[in-house]
């Protein structure tokens, strides 16, 4: 009486196990093939053109941030002139490569901006 006990248990935990693992399975199937992907994954990686637009107001507000330590005595005048010219310089860069990616010819100041040799200062 016992044995018959003791395989009457065994057989309710192999269809407990059996029953566990064909929900699991259809938890997954249902999971791959019904939930709705989120709209951000399938969204286009960012272009060429939205990098340098970033870029370029990255540089415009190092230049305002730059300008304002000057104001308050954080930099030397010729710290201040060196590194603004590095961040100019760099915008007029970032600026060219954007009308070149829009297909526009750059504008004379442009051209001549980016003429101009690079220096090292700040960049972010």
């Amino acid at each position: 009486m016992l044995s018959l006990f003791i395989l009457q248990s065994l057989a309710g935990v192999d269809v407990a196990i059996l029953l566990a693992c064909v929900a699991l399975a259809a938890a997954t199937l249902i999971f791959i093939f019904f939930i709705d992907p989120d709209p951000s994954d399938s969204a286009p990686h960012r272009s060429l053109l939205d990098q340098l637009l970033e870029r370029r107001d990255t540089l415009y507000e190092n230049l305002r941030d730059l300008k304002f330590e000057h104001r308050a005595g954080k930099y030397s005048e010729s710290d201040f002139e060196q590194m603004k010219q590095s961040l100019e310089t760099e915008a007029a860069l970032v600026l060219a490569e954007i009308e070149r990616v829009n297909g526009s010819a750059p504008t004379p100041a442009v051209r001549q901006a980016a003429s101009r040799p690079r220096s090292s200062g700040v960049r972010s």
